[in-house]
């Protein structure tokens, strides 16, 4: 997951971005509360709706956007009102049931998805994996490049 995606994010999967995250979260909150019999409702948090809005900022910056002038005019906006429907609806309870039936499917979605396109053929070299380095993977570093060797030779 620390690797960009090679093509680009349409726009209207952008839209949804913030909705997906919050309902994947909310789907985990309710089947947590289902399961362990701790609540029978899930408040909507605005903290959830930040971090979905903090998500969609993050993956901005590789959408097709229709308009070159879409990247400025329509994303912030759109965000900041995202952001505040959020804290609008915030403290709203909502059935467990219906959110574990709505969110979970959709966390099983975004899962798939990702790896989906993990599968896809992307090098691994231009991943960041935790405790990856290209020495172990075999690959020179700049000291030890054929044309480093070359030059301290003569």
């Amino acid at each position: 997951m620390f690797c960009a995606a090679d093509r680009p994010t349409s726009f209207g999967t952008w839209l949804a971005v913030p909705f997906l995250f919050a309902a994947a979260v909310f789907g985990l909150m309710g089947s947590a509360g289902l399961i362990t019999a701790s609540w029978t409702t899930v408040a909507l948090s605005p903290v959830v709706t930040g971090a979905g809005v903090a998500v969609a900022a993050a993956v901005s910056g590789n959408v097709r956007w229709p308009r070159a002038w879409h990247r400025t005019w329509l994303r912030w906006p759109y965000l900041a009102t995202v952001l505040t429907l959020g804290v609008v609806v915030g403290a709203v309870e909502i059935p467990a049931l219906l959110t574990t039936v709505v969110g979970v499917p959709v966390l099983l979605a975004l899962v798939f998805q990702c790896l989906m396109q993990t599968d896809e053929g992307r090098p691994a070299s231009d991943c960041r994996w935790p405790g990856f380095s290209q020495a172990s993977a075999g690959v020179p570093s700049d000291s030890e490049s054929p044309a480093t060797q070359r030059t301290e030779r003569v």
